[in-house]
């Protein structure tokens, strides 16, 4: 996970070390400072999300309690007589008993995630150890993967491309985006006065991560909720913002952002995401869209061998074109 995330750091963050290069001569100090403001920047806008992530988690897990032993929820339902039979079911579930471990799990676990493992910190601090070094040593370790590869100068450029776009697009398109629409997401739910935002605003980002998913898992039930307890001023005012606002967000930004860099199907974007996901972590969430950008990337290169084993190259002036309409010559991760 560590050099997956240093890889991602390195290609989004090369701008900046080239921006600082050109102030700094020496090489050590110019990939040390880089490194120390990311880390600042990173590591202080975690620190201030995350305290206050754990204080929400707790007081959300207690308002849960609280409503459900007090009976709040029965008299939302007893109001809607067509809601009866749900209204029977939750009874034989018994929602208070199922509630309570719930409860605990959410507080143990935001404080656990506060504080943090030995491995995580261990992991955190290797990742900047290394992200030193790519920032500072990149050429000379691109240069090296083209001296090892068994392919062309040219299918390594392609290929550079293709996994500096899979990153770009997966944190700009990705990334920025979903945390921008937990962002309004969280920002509503403060506004009408919902209990937690900042929490829900959190998960209405992590579920915007994966495609076909998105934020209405988290803001559909709400309004529904706010509905039951006769409040549909504020239930509309939801669903209208969640549709118009949270929903076109995506639509709006990520073209902007991400562009055509991607250059993966819905279909796949999801499976290379969920499936990173469920092998590697968190990290799969750059490694999955990676592994499959680089399979696909390889795949091309063999299905443009002939039959006797040859490798057939376009000019180089078909390869300009190329990079330019895929927005893959861009100066930004071509080193």
């Amino acid at each position: 996970p560590a050099i997956v995330w240093t890889l991602a750091l390195a290609v989004v963050f090369t701008p900046f070390q080239r921006w600082v290069e050109s102030k700094v001569v020496h090489p050590n100090l110019a990939a040390g400072i880089s490194v120390l403001m990311i880390g600042v920047v990173l590591l202080g806008l975690a620190t201030f999300v995350g305290e206050r992530l754990v204080r929400e988690a707790a007081n959300g897990a207690q308002l849960i309690t609280t409503n459900v032993e007090s009976g709040k929820w029965r008299h939302a339902l007893e109001a809607h007589p067509s809601l009866a039979p749900f209204f029977d079911w939750m009874e034989r579930q018994d929602l208070p008993g199922t509630v309570k471990p719930v409860a605990a799990w959410m507080t143990t676990t935001g404080a656990s995630f506060i504080k943090g493992s030995v491995i995580e910190v261990l992991e955190l601090l290797l990742t900047f150890y290394l992200l030193f070094y790519f920032l500072r040593d990149r050429r000379t370790a691109l240069h090296l993967l083209r001296t090892l590869s068994p392919l062309s100068d040219i299918q390594m450029t392609r290929l550079f491309d293709r996994v500096g776009d899979t990153i770009y697009a997966t944190i700009y398109g990705t990334l920025t985006v979903s945390a921008l629409q937990g962002l309004l997401g969280g920002l509503m739910f403060w506004w009408l006065g919902l209990p937690t935002p900042l929490l829900w605003g959190v998960v209405m980002g992590l579920l915007a991560v994966a495609p076909m998913l998105g934020a209405s898992v988290v803001w559909g039930p709400a309004a529904l909720l706010m509905g039951l307890e006769g409040s549909w001023g504020k239930a509309l005012t939801l669903t209208l913002w969640g549709m118009i606002v949270v929903g076109t967000i995506d639509n709006l930004l990520r073209p902007i952002l991400a562009g055509n860099r991607l250059r993966l199907h819905t279909v796949f974007a999801f499976i290379s995401v969920v499936g990173g996901l469920i092998l590697f972590g968190p990290a799969g969430l750059i490694l999955g869209p990676v592994v499959l950008t680089v399979t696909i990337a390889l795949l091309e290169v063999w299905s443009s061998r002939t039959i006797d084993g040859t490798v057939v190259d376009v000019e180089p002036e078909e390869l300009s074109s190329f990079e330019n309409e895929g927005g893959a010559g861009s100066e930004g991760h071509n080193s």
